[in-house]
């Protein structure tokens, strides 16, 4: 990593990775955007029901009338496939925000405070982080399965402790450095570190965090809804979409494509967001 910041911070390391680094990122955003475009507007603009069964024409090939076909059940693939990432990406995005607040507070004060307040709220993340995402968001949907509040509660419940985590990370060396200590000193408030100092240096981060938390989020919901724990039929859903599509495989190979091409282009723009990653 050493070796990566020195080059970066010559000038022929800012010609070199100035181009690359804009580029991925650019690239992963607009993939997102175009998801989140289809997601928002697909259901409008396809216009067929994702439920409406027609047993005459099941397991039809693509074609101008059904552009990803027919399923089993004679059901338009590309409206399921419409709503469903509606559905996946709605929720996702909302149980994300949801745990970034409190997880983002949490660790402002854990920074802030810390003494046993920061112990106090390690032990609660380290107990959260010792049990598994998807088993967690199990046992919550458990107490109502198939149900959108109890997924939803157990995807924030999952997330939150990623942005504790960060924040917490982020926010002590900028309390303890001399831009936060000079601010004290001039008498300047909590609010005013907080607006002029913590939250600037949390933004970048926070906004990376809550793509990629969706995104898992998204990913997450397809595993339940593959292994039949998550959403149910007749419900539209990525996941499910893909069980339903298994036994016809060889005779349809296109409705399991398709979800799964979605899912594999939400982890790529994923991996192009990610700040991280190096490359040769």
């Amino acid at each position: 990593m050493s070796a990566v910041t020195s080059t970066l911070s010559s000038p022929v390391g800012d010609v070199v990775a100035q181009p690359r680094w804009p580029l991925r990122t650019t690239l992963g955003l607009a993939l997102l955007g175009l998801l989140a475009l289809f997601a928002l507007l697909g259901p409008w603009l396809v216009g067929a029901s994702p439920v409406a069964q027609d047993l005459r024409n099941t397991l039809t090939p693509p074609s101008a009338q059904h552009w990803l076909g027919t399923d089993v059940l004679g059901r338009s693939a590309l409206a399921r496939m419409a709503h469903a990432a509606q559905l996946s990406l709605g929720m996702a995005l909302l149980a994300a925000l949801s745990a970034a607040v409190p997880g983002t507070l949490l660790g402002i004060v854990a920074a802030w405070r810390g003494g046993r307040t920061e112990r106090a709220l390690l032990m609660l993340s380290d107990s959260v982080l010792a049990i598994p995402g998807l088993l967690l968001v199990l046992l919550v949907a458990a107490l109502a399965p198939g149900a959108l509040w109890a997924l939803y509660a157990g995807l924030s419940a999952a997330l939150w402790v990623e942005y504790f985590r960060v924040s917490r990370a982020v926010a002590r060396p900028v309390l303890a450095g001399d831009a936060v200590q000079a601010s004290r000193l001039l008498g300047f408030g909590r609010s005013y570190v907080l607006r002029r100092h913590l939250l600037p240096a949390l933004a970048p981060t926070l906004g990376t965090l809550l793509a990629f938390t969706t995104s898992q989020a998204v990913l997450a919901l397809a595993a339940l809804g593959f292994v039949g724990v998550g959403m149910q039929p007749p419900t539209p859903e990525l996941g499910l979409m893909m069980t339903e599509a298994m036994p016809y495989y060889e005779e349809a190979p296109w409705l399991i494509a398709a979800p799964t091409a979605l899912l594999v282009w939400l982890v790529a723009a994923m991996m192009l967001l990610n700040p991280d990653r190096e490359t040769a």
